[in-house]
């Protein structure tokens, strides 16, 4: 198969010139001349089509060496089938910029110990549903109503998140909300940017506070996997139909089995596992990485 490498940069700071495009294509045996290199947004992102002999890692190596360290992303894939029909996304730190839980944790004032153990369950440290069960146990007590404020005034959307849920809906596409978080934040943010759907952990209350407990099974790294396995079999789709995006080591199952598995600003784990890297871009990027230009993204809801 023919591969197309991407590079990427933040919207919002869009350093990706035409000297270095053409650098980098140059240096895949390619020229700007030959239409080898296929803006998608001026100073954002562009495809470069390299030599068929150069193997992704190949490929990979004579671009960064370019890019060096600038605050540019590279993804190498197979050039057919980017598009997805299909993406399963994590919340906490992927579609939002915060851990729901922490937040909480630092409403009822055990935030250092709370943010400690989802720190280590994220780097794949601790099990995460052990971790989940201390980590709600130390919330006993705290007013449901807190919920909503965490929301209204500590949970900001991660840039680029609208856009890229629109987007993919317009064209057909099918979005899951899919977290270790609670439908309590879930529904709530899913409903905010478009999802199809949205699933998570059920936090337990009673009497307006929270009990301490939360619904078993939990949604861990397995679940994940089922629902991206369900979806695509209830929407007739393959796996490698699919885009899943996420940051923690319980997102790694089903970044690994999704035919586009992003790690977005993730845990080091994550990162060197996941077959496609963002670490300086935004959510716009999975779009970039699908092959979809500037004036096909659709505005965020």
């Amino acid at each position: 198969m023919s591969l197309v490498a991407t590079l990427i940069a933040n919207p919002s700071n869009p350093v990706l010139n035409q000297s270095i495009a053409a650098q980098c294509a140059h240096a895949l045996g390619a020229n700007d001349q030959g239409g080898s290199i296929r803006w998608l947004a001026e100073k954002i992102a562009c495809d470069i089509v390299p030599d068929a002999s150069y193997t992704g890692q190949d490929i990979h190596a004579r671009l960064k060496r370019i890019v060096a360290d600038l605050p540019v992303d590279i993804v190498v894939q197979n050039a057919a089938g980017r598009k997805k029909r299909l993406l399963i996304a994590d919340m906490d730190s992927t579609m939002i910029q915060q851990e729901c839980i922490d937040e909480l944790a630092a409403e009822a004032g055990v935030y250092e110990q709370v943010a400690s153990i989802t720190a280590r369950a994220m780097n794949g440290e601790v099990e995460f549903e052990p971790a989940m069960r201390e980590r709600v146990a130390l919330l006993k007590g705290l007013d449901t109503s807190i919920i909503k404020t965490v929301i209204d005034r500590r949970i900001t959307l991660m840039p680029g998140g609208g856009e890229l849920i629109a987007t993919m809906r317009a064209n057909g596409g099918y979005c899951a909300l899919v977290s270790g978080g609670f439908t309590d934040f879930t529904s709530r943010i899913a409903h905010r940017l478009g999802f199809d759907e949205n699933r998570a952990n059920q936090l337990h209350h009673c009497d307006g506070k929270l009990a301490g407990t939360v619904a078993e099974p939990i949604l861990g790294r397995q679940a994940k996997v089922d629902a991206l396995n369900e979806l695509a079999g209830k929407l007739n789709v393959s796996v490698e139909d699919a885009m899943a995006v996420g940051d923690g080591a319980n997102d790694l199952g089903m970044l690994t089995l999704a035919g586009s598995g992003v790690a977005l600003h993730a845990k080091p784990i994550v990162a060197q596992q996941a077959k496609i890297r963002i670490d300086h871009s935004d959510l716009s990027a999975l779009l970039y990485v699908q092959g979809y230009t500037g004036t096909e993204i659709e505005s965020a809801p």
